[in-house]
């Protein structure tokens, strides 16, 4: 069966996730379609089936998986930059430059370096003897710093000593270097996307750092149909978010119902791989180095007031425990609702209040992994609580599991994997106490359930994800995704 074609039923199904709890066994069923919705499970064979249908022979169906934080544009242009991931200093980082072929305005961009750990530091002398005269850009895994060569600098009117830009000044980097052509960018989005359907992902929420809403119409119009989104506005568009009436949960207009306006997104502090995370407590060797807030308490009240007023939600970035309270704080004062996003260190007294205060946590799992070394190294001394995820979750607080792509990939299936096992190399599990349970992992994973009256957005998968190890979790095999009852993947 092609990708697109619409079916009438999922024949021969085992149900697992939101919609099992309804099933008297696990033996097979049939799940019946009409238009975009279920409209009946029955036992195997029970009920006849009006055309085409998908023969599970047995595997497992769990509804539709999101990825709660995407920079969409930017995880779909990494295909054409160059992988630093595995880069093991400086030098190395500079030297797989030096080699990479450039792009057709004649930079060289790396991405995805982790410096923290690294035994030397970035240095402009050491990346431009590797680059010379080609503008070369790196950035960094967590997108809060680059580094550039003397030529990137100069083309972009910066200056930094040592090529290192950090928070807004990266930020505005990595802006210039997503602002290519709309129609290149809109193939590397829908390619992506299909690579997203293969994975069983029906929903993305995209943060990428722009005006979204044209991005968006353009891209639906150009036929962009793998997924369902909801786009964020950052505080340099909220005027004119304002103006043109976008309110949270809403349908943007000529995007087929795929297309909804998410929340004004906020990136209060910095990140841990740049050491700029707003904590409690100062870095190792800085006693007045506690990272930075980049949004006042008072600017970050002010923009609450405005979003709020105006009928938008917020997700505001919050990754060191400072910056937690400081968003709550302005919450409190406020009355906003939305999401924290990341709540990567938490006081054990702000636990209680993200519950009262009823936002959702949007937590991203794969950071606890890929980042266990670096706390160790720089969150030693903290006395908050690192990466809670069961923590959070059994004080009444709604998980949502995302990847922050590009910085992990964009599969559920291993951000599932990263909160059940929480490891994936061949160290016990770190801080195994904030584990989930699969069926936890799974709910914090989907907006739908496969029940009569749902909207038919439906994954088959090869193996038993209730049973499956940790690799096979990871590397799910995904038979098939719907969309709506329609294939947006089959294989």
């Amino acid at each position: 069966m092609t990708a697109s074609a619409g079916v009438s039923a999922i024949r021969n199904a085992r149900i697992v996730g939101p919609g099992q709890e309804h099933l008297p066994s696990d033996e097979p069923v049939d799940i019946h379609l009409a238009g975009e919705r279920i409209v009946d499970i029955a036992p195997a064979g029970a009920l006849p089936v009006a055309g085409e249908a998908i023969d599970a022979q047995g595997s497992w169906v769990v509804p539709g998986l999101w990825d709660n934080h995407v920079h969409t544009l930017q995880w779909a242009l990494a295909s054409e930059r160059v992988a630093l991931r595995e880069t093991t200093s400086a030098a190395d980082a500079a030297a797989r430059m030096a080699t990479a072929a450039p792009l057709a305005d004649g930079r060289r961009i790396g991405v995805g370096f982790r410096d923290a750990l690294w035994p030397d530091a970035p240095s402009l002398p050491v990346l431009d003897a590797a680059t010379g005269a080609a503008p070369t850009y790196l950035i960094n895994a967590d997108v809060h710093s680059v580094w550039l060569n003397s030529a990137a600098l100069a083309r972009e009117g910066f200056d930094s000593p040592d090529g290192m830009l950090r928070e807004d000044d990266a930020f505005e980097i990595s802006k210039r270097l997503n602002a290519v052509d709309p129609a290149r960018g809109d193939r590397a989005v829908a390619a992506a996307g299909d690579v997203a359907a293969s994975r069983g992902v029906t929903g993305l929420v995209d943060f990428d750092l722009a005006w979204n809403a044209d991005a968006w119409r353009r891209r639906v119009d150009g036929g962009f149909a793998s997924q369902r989104v909801e786009f964020a506005v950052y505080p340099a568009d909220l005027s004119r978010a304002i103006a043109e009436g976008l309110r949270t949960g809403e349908a943007l207009d000529g995007c087929d119902g795929l297309v909804h306006v998410g929340s004004l997104k906020v990136i209060t502090d910095g990140s841990l791989g740049t050491r700029t995370a707003a904590c409690s407590r100062p870095y190792p060797g800085e006693e007045a180095d506690h990272g930075v807030l980049n949004v006042s308490p008072d600017e970050l009240v002010d923009l609450l007031t405005r979003a709020t007023g105006n009928g938008l939600g917020v997700a505001l970035h919050a990754i060191g425990d400072r910056a937690v309270s400081s968003a709550l704080d302005a919450v409190t004062t406020t009355g906003a609702t939305g999401t924290i996003e990341h709540a990567q260190l938490v006081r054990h007294a702000d636990v209680a209040r993200i519950a009262r205060l009823g936002l959702s946590a949007s937590i991203q799992p794969q950071h606890a992994l890929d980042d266990r070394d670096l706390a160790g190294a720089y969150w030693a001394e903290q006395t908050s609580l690192g990466y809670p995820m069961a923590t959070l979750l059994r004080a009444g607080v709604e998980l949502r599991l995302g990847s922050d792509a590009p910085v992990a990939p964009l599969d559920p299936w291993q951000a599932i994997a990263a909160a059940v096992h929480r490891t994936d190399d061949e160290r016990d599990a770190w801080h195994a106490e904030e584990r989930l349970s699969f069926d936890e992992a799974i709910r914090a994973s989907v907006r739908s359930a496969v029940r009569p009256g749902e909207r038919a957005d439906l994954v088959v998968c090869a193996a038993d994800p209730h049973t499956a190890s940790e690799g096979t979790v990871r590397r799910m095999p995904v038979v098939a995704t719907l969309l709506g009852g329609r294939v947006t993947h089959s294989g």
